[in-house]
């Protein structure tokens, strides 16, 4: 009786087996082309202003003086405790749409 016992579950293991391994994986939707060609084609990030040279990817290249001293410009108007401008004051707003 336990070796009828052993080999139904030997069974059952190998067929549990060949059934995980012929799952097929999930499908993830494709993105359009027109999407992808655009992300492909947009230009790189830019820093805030472009005090001195760039790097490949178009920031800027902080090995360069002029770039360190445009890094460490203030914002026009208030700052969030962490010390970055805060969005929500029409200084900080419109200083950026400025610069870009």
């Amino acid at each position: 009786m336990k070796k009828i016992v052993l080999i139904v579950n030997l069974l059952l293991a190998c067929a549990g087996m060949t059934f995980a391994q012929t799952q097929t994986p999930a499908k993830t939707k494709a993105k359009p082309a027109a999407t992808t060609a655009k992300a492909v084609t947009a230009s790189p990030a830019k820093p805030a202003t472009n005090a001195g040279p760039l790097k490949k990817d178009g920031t800027a290249d902080m090995r360069y003086k002029a770039n360190k001293d445009a890094a460490k410009a203030k914002p026009a108007g208030p700052l969030k405790k962490d010390g970055t401008a805060d969005m929500r004051y029409k200084a900080n707003k419109d200083s950026t749409k400025k610069k870009n």
